[in-house]
């Protein structure tokens, strides 16, 4: 099975590797373009990266599906990966048209808007529910196992992915800052996945992983593409998928620590904020505010870093709470 996973890593990272020129060349020519608010004379950069990430995750989980079908000749687990991949092309199909929206500056995307969110991405949820994705039966600290029945496909895995998808779509705006941190929280749940008893949750984040390893290759500093918010909402379902699926939801709440902490600075400025900064000399981001209103604002405030010092720094912290998962 070992094999089966290290050639599902490799297809998924060389579809990436090999599709995001193109989309680059694509988005380029059809004019899908943002400005880079962090580079001197803010050049324009194609935005929606989370389409050739797609296409690698999808690919890497049918290499997966079609080895077990036609080889093992088993079935066992199949209808998690196919409700799995649906809610990944719903969710980042929903983030493409968020992407197209651009504001005719070009300064960002003006994107949809916050009641149309969480309509929006509740429909990626929808798979997983109607194939009651998960175990109904939750560890809850201080109740001990609780079985919520209905409550969990019905309640709890819209509410879910509603939540993991807009929640990591908060933190963002930096040329590598949502893949990195993806290949952060994501490894280690997956890892933790696999150490739990659940292969089919550790495989979905494994791939991802490796898709994303690919894609910041083009998407560190200098970038020359943008995520968007279509891979912004797909890491959103990833993380809600390996939950359900794994029956890890507590350690993918740890993981989402810093998300949380996002979702209230962010709540703060009135949701009215931005993550990014401006350039401002040498290389450095200072922030467009003099209080804090997002987790990068801490490295900005005052103007002393450069972007991909400002990136490193939201690693150290994504990695200080996935690890938590190993603590706790």
């Amino acid at each position: 099975m070992k094999y089966v996973l290290l050639f599902s890593l490799f297809i998924s990272f060389f579809i990436v590797w090999f599709l995001t020129p193109w989309f680059i060349r694509y988005l380029t020519r059809i004019g899908l373009l943002v400005k880079d608010q962090h580079k001197d004379g803010k050049p324009l950069i194609p935005i929606s990266g989370g389409l050739p990430v797609l296409a690698g995750v999808f690919f890497g989980v049918m290499f997966a599906i079609f080895i077990q079908t036609f080889y093992y000749h088993s079935t066992d687990r199949l209808i998690d990966l196919l409700a799995f991949t649906s809610s990944l092309f719903a969710i980042t199909l929903v983030g493409f048209f968020d992407d197209l929206l651009i504001r005719k500056d070009k300064e960002e995307s003006s994107g949809l808007k916050q009641w149309q969110k969480p309509l929006l991405t509740a429909i990626a949820a929808v798979p997983l529910m109607v194939i009651n994705a998960g175990e109904t039966v939750l560890a809850v600290p201080f109740f001990g196992s609780l079985d919520v029945g209905l409550l969990y496909p019905l309640v709890l895995i819209p509410l879910g992915v509603i939540g993991a998808s807009n929640m990591v779509n908060m933190l963002a705006g930096y040329n590598g800052l949502e893949a990195g941190l993806g290949i952060i929280y994501l490894g280690n749940l997956s890892v933790y996945a696999y150490m739990h008893g659940s292969e089919v949750a550790a495989l979905i984040g494994a791939i991802s992983c490796a898709a994303l390893f690919a894609f910041l290759l083009f998407n560190w500093v200098p970038a020359k593409i943008f995520p968007g918010d279509s891979l912004t909402y797909l890491l959103g379902a990833v993380l809600a998928s390996m939950a359900i699926i794994g029956n890890i939801e507590m350690a993918a709440l740890l993981v989402s620590f810093p998300f949380f902490i996002e979702g209230v600075l962010k709540l703060r400025g009135r949701l009215k904020k931005q993550s990014y900064g401006m350039y401002y000399k040498d290389g450095k981001i200072k922030s467009l505010y003099e209080k804090v209103y997002s987790i990068p604002h801490f490295f900005t405030i005052d103007g002393k870093f450069t972007e991909k010092q400002v990136v490193v720094f939201v690693y150290f912290i994504g990695l200080l709470f996935s690890g938590l998962i190993w603590l706790l």
